[in-house]
């Protein structure tokens, strides 16, 4: 057994022989250098787990495994093994770890079977473009809160993490920003709690990462707006005869429904007499939606084909229309509305309705939201009575300081008097 002290300038005075040798350091028991024939060095470590003797490579001398770096490794491994560990199975279960992209798979394949098929996609699109290429090669039961938190900063600052497509799906996200940097630490913080409930990890590192606030996007039509839209849309169906992506648009708009509500309904779901709409696979589950006159009236104006059970149906058998958002990127444009999606169109139909004192309940079941807080949004437009009482007050005042002065005033003033005594 050829022992010293494994130093760099002994190392480097070691010449290779015909077959590989080892030799022994002086002040670890077990650790040692291998030198092959070709003149490689290798650092291991041999020790015994109950009655059997294990090799363990340790590396190759050179960076980043200096004669130091490598006796300390081979100390603490040491200590792994005089609690009861083997290091080379340790390092064999490591290798057969799940990756946080195999992670992802099991997940779409096994733990996400409760989202809707729209978040679904979304998801998919989400950890394919930003968590797979920033975290998939990690082992999952390894990621911690730094790696999460550099996610959220790097999908935040915009840079994408995967090449843009040539084709893609419209409205897609591709290069990030705050919002899709908030959706994504959401879908890690699922995963890795799907994770923890197959028992692949201990805890969540995504739990309670501050994400950035997001804006919430409110666009609503003007009156003079949605004109120019209806105009616009004449001349959509007047150009390209496009029936049934047009009744689409008009339906978003004088119902509130979803793109995905609209798009997919079928004539199985509509009920004219009693002017409703029973939608089976809505966001929020299934629900009703009450018809307007003008819905109606756009519903009973759309050819039935018998070989199709969408409304808004497409040109091939059994399949809805995928010319709704081509058609809608020519109407607004048209309409002088290059900043509005189809999606504001809902936003529009909620604020009529604050604008026009319904209450924000009814907005709400309108709408279909499951809770109070995401009607709120809408609460300050709302006609109420402080809004009514300001109204008042700047005219009586603006009248006062007119030329018809106190006269004018003071009949504004009988008028509050009235609305508080009524």
């Amino acid at each position: 057994m050829r022992k010293l002290k494994l130093t760099k300038r002994a190392i480097d005075a070691l010449e290779p022989g015909d077959r590989r040798e080892t030799y022994w350091d002086s002040e670890v028991v077990g650790f040692g250098l291998r030198i092959a024939p070709n003149g490689g060095r290798t650092y291991v470590l041999k020790y015994r787990v109950g009655d059997r003797q294990r090799w363990f490579r340790i590396g190759r001398h050179g960076s980043p495994w200096t004669p130091e770096s490598a006796r300390k490794e081979a100390t603490r491994l040491l200590g792994d093994v005089a609690r009861g560990a083997d290091p080379s199975e340790m390092r064999a279960d490591a290798r057969k770890a799940m990756s946080f992209a195999e992670l992802c798979e099991l997940y779409f394949a096994e733990g996400a079977a409760h989202k809707k098929r729209s978040t679904l996609r979304s998801d998919r699109g989400r950890a394919k473009l930003h968590l797979v290429p920033l975290l998939g090669p990690k082992r999952a039961d390894a990621l911690t809160r730094g790696d999460i938190e550099r996610l959220l900063n790097t999908v935040m600052n915009g840079r994408a993490a995967s090449p843009k497509p040539e084709k893609r799906r419209a409205g897609s996200i591709m290069t990030g920003g705050p919002g899709a940097a908030a959706q994504c630490v959401a879908l890690a913080s699922s995963i890795l709690q799907f994770a923890v409930q197959r028992g692949l990890r201990a805890d969540n590192p995504a739990r309670g990462i501050k994400k950035p606030p997001v804006r919430k996007m409110q666009r609503f039509l003007s009156f003079a707006e949605l004109r120019r839209l209806a105009e616009s849309l004449d001349v959509e169906i007047e150009e390209t005869n496009a029936v049934h992506a047009v009744a689409a648009i008009r339906l978003l708009a004088l119902t509130g429904c979803r793109r995905g509500e609209i798009v997919g309904l079928r004539w199985a779901d509509v009920d004219l007499e009693r002017r409703f709409l029973q939608l089976r696979d809505s966001k929020t589950r299934e629900k009703a939606v009450y018809l307007s006159a003008g819905a109606v009236d756009v519903l009973e104006s759309l050819p039935r084909f018998a070989k199709n059970p969408f409304v808004i149906a497409g040109g091939g058998a059994g399949k809805p229309s995928g010319a709704v958002d081509k058609t809608w990127s020519r109407v607004r444009k048209r309409a002088g509305l290059p900043d509005v999606r189809l999606h504001d169109l809902r936003h529009t139909f909620a604020s009529v309705g604050a604008g026009a004192s319904v209450g924000l309940p009814i907005i709400g079941k309108l709408l279909g939201h499951t809770q109070a807080s995401t009607t709120a949004r809408y609460a300050h437009l709302a006609n109420d009575p402080i809004r009514a009482a300001a109204d008042a007050i700047g005219a009586t005042i603006a009248a006062a300081m007119a030329e018809r002065g106190a006269e004018v005033a003071q009949a504004g003033i009988g008028e509050l008097r009235a609305q508080r005594d009524g």
